[in-house]
């Protein structure tokens, strides 16, 4: 989607994360002209696609009158420090949009004012790779038009969903914020477990690595549902029937399992929140 800014992008860390987002906004077509990034020490990659396009590097925040959206893409012990740093931003009324984790949109309102606009955002790792899941919450001061491009801004790395409410944050948290160290610890498990029986270590890794990762695009451009292509692949009595049972069983399978984590990345999510 076309990424079409009337004032300045200002992107404060140029991580992973980051580095990941404005990469897809260049090739969504934003003006670089447009986009202003705050980092004392972005990744070589980043480094370089900021000096390819002649984007603004750590500039003086003073000096930036027009400020459209601020991008916050820090870690969060980094965040009271950087905030207090982007303070004279705020006079322009930019839209705070924070991809950061554990901050809720009162943090941000402290710091920028009550009347600010701020949507808080939930994205996962494979947007690095334009796969990623993104969920947004706003406050009662976003406009339609600031929600549209913050859509269209997160869009250049993977899917994005709207939440009603901030509460709900930690729970997308629990379920696709940590997400996906339960596939690869799940890919690791599986690997394991082939080598115990036999194969060796390289390939054993190799085949679960291909399966867990060739699943998962099967879904998703297949949109067919999960339990529905679990049952296609599994013939009664036979393997795949078997190793489900395992899997499947009630009080020890990995559907209570998985509900006992997500419980616990839930509660921990809220811990670091408050």
């Amino acid at each position: 989607m076309m990424v079409t800014l009337a004032g300045t992008l200002v992107l404060v860390g140029a991580g992973k994360m980051g580095g990941a987002m404005l990469e897809g906004w260049l090739a969504g077509g934003a003006d670089p002209a447009r986009i202003v990034a705050l980092d004392p020490a972005p990744p070589p990659e980043t480094k370089q696609l900021i000096g390819r396009h002649g984007i603004r590097l750590n500039p003086d925040v003073a000096a930036i009158p027009d400020a459209e959206v601020v991008v916050i893409a820090v870690k969060p012990q980094l965040m009271e420090e950087v905030l207090l740093s982007i303070s004279p931003l705020k006079a322009s009324k930019p839209l705070v949009l924070t991809v950061a984790a554990g901050k809720t949109i009162a943090s941000y309102e402290r710091h920028f004012g009550a009347d600010a606009a701020v949507i808080r955002t939930i994205p996962n790792t494979p947007a690095a790779v334009g796969r990623g899941i993104t969920a947004m919450a706003s406050n009662a001061n976003v406009t339609p038009g600031q929600l549209a491009l913050a859509r269209r801004l997160l869009e250049a790395v993977g899917e994005v969903v709207t939440v009603e409410n901030e509460a709900m944050i930690d729970a997308v948290t629990a379920v696709s914020g940590s997400g996906p160290a339960y596939v690869f610890y799940l890919t690791e498990c599986l690997a394991a477990a082939g080598e115990k029986i036999g194969l060796p270590k390289e390939l054993a890794a190799q085949l679960a690595r291909a399966t867990v990762a060739g699943s998962g695009e099967l879904m998703r451009q297949s949109g067919t549902d999960a339990a529905v292509l679990r049952q296609n692949v599994t013939s009664p009595r036979g393997t795949t029937h078997e190793a489900l049972q395992v899997l499947m069983a009630e009080d020890t399978g990995m559907k209570p399992l998985f509900e006992k984590a997500v419980a616990a990345a839930l509660r921990r999510s809220r811990e670091l929140a408050s």
